[in-house]
């Protein structure tokens, strides 16, 4: 079971609230105690002034590996956000949508309570603040200078707030701690807890629901307390110990800001950042197969279109072509040219959407070899098949049959040198885990790429080692934790 404190400067004229509440003296004095179990802490104290009690009440609270919201990095964001706004009278940066909403909007104030508000017309705008600088209360200031929305914020204590607004943060606080902040009901105590992150909208996930249950279950067998969580909850990843992202990542996207910050918070990620950025970039993957050697089809980038370019390529390559846009995925941004006139108006619109495009040879097999790699170990291996009467393994314009057949096989079965190139190819991007592209053919090797987010879904990726592909993953993340240290 989960305990949940709520920490404020001074007891006094506090509204009634259902969690358990004690001032700052209490908490420096009373915590940590024997015994306790894991607590989560909700800090209502100043915490404006650096080395406050309220920002002391933070960072004792982390020491104690109490939950705590907020962090201390994101007591520094904002005091780092509200010198940069009293010295050239800007704000933070608001996505492209929110900043046209405000532009039609007057000047205004509001506090953000738990990512809500009150006005129903910034609850959009409350739910993005709240997403970049998860704390209890904060204020906004919507102003216009020059004509323009400047979005200010400020990180208040409860005893800052006008009394009129506590209702308002005792209804929020209850419906956060009842949703997000729920208790455990197990009766085994984990040692860690675990994020594991999925997106319900997404088409093409890289894990089944089946697939999810079993890593829940493999992570309760190692220890592991593990939420299933959705992007809308991403805020509180600090609360955890461990991320697994079980969505399509990408560059610009929540994918890679929530494992970017979750390192930064000290969780153990996988997909980590750093192989997000490179996976998710075939400029970068190209490039360093070059550098390391790694065996792939012959390639040239592109950055502008006209005669000598679609000259020099015909030079180059035989048609057809393959075209790919730098960030690609589930064979999407990936286009075959079977002549000059296809090969310009590809480039043309791919060009448009980005400032360089990969062109390579095509390497016709009837399947590819797809290798998932742990910690520099194949652990499973697949052979994917083209979708019927097309070129690639899924065939998204295809109104049935979207993807080809598989086989899934022990790795010692497979050829040596496909085993040895996708040990090599990944260890290019890390030590995570991976899914490498490849082909093979007249005994020769050809690495498409590798993924940093590699599809694991029941009665496919897992069909020869069964529940064992789950525990392999889920015991991975135990040994890093010791190694991390609780």
């Amino acid at each position: 079971m989960f305990k949940t404190l709520v920490v404020v400067d001074n007891l006094a004229s506090l509204p009634a609230m259902d969690t358990e509440t004690l001032d700052f003296d209490q908490y420096l004095a009373e915590y940590p105690k024997a015994g306790e179990p894991k607590t989560r802490l909700i800090n209502l104290c100043a915490t404006q002034r650096y080395l406050s009690e309220g920002y002391y009440c933070s960072l004792l609270a982390e020491a104690r590996q109490h939950k705590v919201l907020p962090s201390v990095n994101t007591i520094n964001d904002l005091r780092t956000l509200s010198e940069q706004q009293a010295e050239s009278n800007t704000g933070m940066a608001v996505p492209q949508p929110l900043f046209n909403e405000l532009k039609g909007s007057g000047d205004v104030n509001f506090l953000v309570v738990f990512g809500g508000c009150q006005q129903a017309r910034y609850k959009r705008l409350a739910k993005y603040v709240f997403e970049q600088y998860p704390a209890p209360v904060l204020s906004v200031a919507v102003k216009h200078v020059q004509g323009l929305p400047v979005v200010q914020l400020g990180l208040l204590g409860i005893h800052e707030m006008a009394a009129e607004d506590w209702p308002f943060l005792v209804e929020r606080l209850q419906h956060f701690t009842a949703t997000t902040w729920r208790p455990r009901t197990s009766k085994k105590r984990a040692r860690w807890d675990m994020a594991i992150l999925v997106n319900p909208d997404e088409a093409t996930p890289p894990s089944d629901q089946k697939a999810i249950k079993n890593f829940v279950k493999a992570a309760e067998q190692v220890g592991i307390q593990a939420d299933v969580i959705t992007p809308d909850q991403g805020r509180l990843i600090s609360q955890y110990d461990a991320l697994f992202i079980r969505e399509t990542t990408a560059i610009n996207h929540h994918t890679y800001r929530l494992a970017r910050k979750a390192e930064q918070d000290g969780l153990v990620v996988i997909d980590d950042a750093t192989s997000i950025l490179r996976c998710c970039n075939k400029v970068f993957l190209q490039d360093a197969f070059t550098y390391h050697k790694i065996p792939a089809p012959r390639s040239r980038f592109v950055s502008h279109l006209d005669d000598d370019v679609c000259d020099a390529l015909e030079q180059q390559f035989e048609y057809p072509m393959v075209l790919k846009l730098p960030e690609s995925s589930f064979s999407m941004g990936v286009y075959k040219a079977e002549n000059r006139q296809e090969l310009t108006q590809r480039l043309a619109a791919m060009l448009a959407q980005s400032a360089l495009v990969l062109v390579q040879e095509y390497v016709y097999t009837e399947y590819d070899w797809r290798i998932g790699v742990l910690n520099g170990r194949a652990i499973y291996a697949c052979r994917y098949f083209m979708a019927r009467n097309h070129w690639q393994i899924y065939n998204h314009g295809a109104k049935s049959h979207t993807s080809g057949d598989f086989e899934t096989m022990p790795t010692f079965e497979v050829p040596k040198p496909v085993l040895d190139a996708a040990v090599k190819a990944s260890a290019i991007v890390g030590k995570s885990l991976y899914g490498v592209d490849i082909k093979y053919r007249n005994n020769q090797v050809y690495v498409i790429e590798v993924n940093d987010n590699p599809s694991i879904e029941s009665k496919i990726e897992d069909q020869y080692l069964g529940k064992e592909l789950y525990m392999i993953l889920m015991q991975t993340f135990a040994d890093r934790l010791e190694a991390r240290g609780r």
